[in-house]
């Protein structure tokens, strides 16, 4: 027995999942807790399984940018790497880099990192300043 694609049993699965490009960990977490069940999903459909491929390449993709430092990193992305292998919150960055206002345009891309907050987290997280410049 041959299975058969079905486009429209697929296009209420993007409309109910709504799969997009992975910006953000609250977004990779939504879409892990979907491959999750679809995964644990017994006898799933071949639309099911496209779906499953399509949430798993997303997510690979934004895990590659965000966790992996390497030549594709920016300064930006390593901050947010950095802090969240070691826990850090925004607040936890207040007395390293400046006032709130600055730490949150810094930790979401809104503000460059200037050369005294680049020495500064690089003192605080231990690691050469140039990965921030």
């Amino acid at each position: 027995m041959t299975l058969i694609f079905n486009q429209d049993k697929y296009k209420e699965l993007l409309v109910k999942y709504q799969p997009k490009v992975i910006r953000n960990e609250e977004e990779n977490e939504r879409a892990l807790v979907i491959v999750e069940q679809l995964m644990h999903c017994v006898n799933r459909s071949l639309e099911e399984n496209e779906l499953y491929d399509l949430l798993i390449t997303l997510i690979e993709k934004f895990e590659q940018e965000y966790y992996s430092p390497g030549s594709a990193s920016t300064p930006h992305s390593m901050l947010l790497f950095l802090m969240e292998q070691n826990n850090t919150k925004e607040s936890d960055l207040v007395y390293i880099i400046g006032s709130q206002n600055v730490v949150s345009e810094v930790v979401n891309g809104q503000r460059e990192i200037s050369k005294a907050q680049a020495k500064a987290l690089g003192d605080f997280f231990q690691v050469d300043p140039g990965v921030f410049m």
